[in-house]
């Protein structure tokens, strides 16, 4: 089957050799007729002539005969160039998008292989975060218990507290409320966290913050909000908020919302917040401990506002966990 369509479509010859084409046969058929008629037309009709100018005569004739005959071959050579090289140019535009191909393939798999360890890297990064926080979560909620005194022999025994001042509590009285009110200076500290393992008066203020019941609940909540917020490469330490008035801090305390307070959002990290709202939308777990982290600190600030100073009001509003309220704060739209 390819002998027969080899003529008409002009496929190479598996030898090598190219076959002849229509043009070609026709080149050729063309040839034989007018070499046939001219040399009919002169043998025939061009013997009865003279025969001066015979040298003349002869070279024009095979002009005459042979001219057409070149004409013809050399029109068919400027089609078979042409042709081949058509095919050439199709065959390096072929090539030419081959390797265009393999290029942006092979570009392609460099960068997914870059943004694959870019990513593992990250993961591994996050991980180590989280094992730290979970330790430094351990060493928080950690209480030590008093060691028992040893009594020694011939020591005095303390006489026993007197039976009305036992009588003096009621019933129902827990240990929450037997314990001393947390000072300002621990619930700011323990609000911002520990900056290090070596914190030492960071963690005791933390750890008595976690005896308080409301402290407790928005130190969790803020440490839940900031272990997730890590996960997307958002720390608290990479933010430098612009610090509103404590005016501003008194009127959200008293419930006051809208514009006129957006310059409580003072974090304008355009990565964070996008990264913040886009999660926000897409995570139902992260957006419900955003909502809940935002409801107790809008209580706690209520009631610190009672009797914070300007001053601790400005000092709690550069902890992490405040930091942690106006990123959180400006991503779900409270300062709109």
């Amino acid at each position: 089957m390819s002998d027969r369509h080899a003529p008409g479509g002009g496929r190479p010859d598996p030898q090598g050799k190219e076959p002849m084409t229509g043009i070609e046969l026709l080149a050729v058929a063309c040839s034989l007729i007018w070499l046939v008629v001219s040399a009919g037309f002169f043998l025939i009709w061009g013997s009865g002539t003279g025969e001066e100018g015979g040298a003349f005569r002869f070279v024009m004739t095979m002009l005459a005969i042979f001219m057409p005959v070149a004409m013809i071959w050399i029109a068919v050579m400027s089609a078979r160039t042409t042709r081949v090289m058509r095919e050439e140019s199709r065959r390096l535009q072929a090539a030419i998008d081959a390797i265009r191909k393999a290029y942006v393939a092979q570009a392609k798999q460099n960068d997914q292989r870059v943004s694959d360890e870019s990513v593992t890297k990250k993961l591994d990064e996050i991980a180590a975060a989280q094992r730290k926080t979970e330790t430094a979560l351990a060493t928080f909620s950690t209480v030590r218990q008093a060691p028992v005194p040893v009594r020694r022999v011939g020591a005095q025994v303390a006489a026993p507290a007197p039976a009305a001042e036992q009588a003096a509590l009621p019933l129902g009285t827990t240990a929450e409320d037997m314990t001393p009110p947390l000072s300002t200076e621990d619930f700011i500290r323990a609000l911002n966290f520990p900056e290090n393992a070596q914190d030492k008066a960071g963690f005791d203020a933390l750890r008595r913050a976690l005896k308080d019941r409301p402290t407790a609940q928005l130190v969790q909540a803020a440490q839940d909000v900031l272990t997730l917020m890590s996960q997307d490469g958002i720390y608290m330490d990479d933010l430098r908020p612009d610090l509103a008035r404590p005016e501003l801090w008194r009127r959200f305390a008293a419930g006051e919302r809208g514009r006129e307070l957006a310059a409580l959002g003072g974090i304008r990290d355009r990565s964070s917040l996008a990264l913040t709202a886009a999660r926000m939308k897409s995570d139902t777990i992260f957006r419900d401990a955003a909502h809940h982290f935002l409801r107790l600190f809008d209580r706690t600030m209520a009631r610190f506002a009672e009797t914070a100073d300007d001053g601790e009001i400005t000092e709690l509003s550069n902890t992490r966990t405040a930091r942690a309220f106006m990123l959180l704060g400006r991503a779900s739209g409270i300062f709109d």
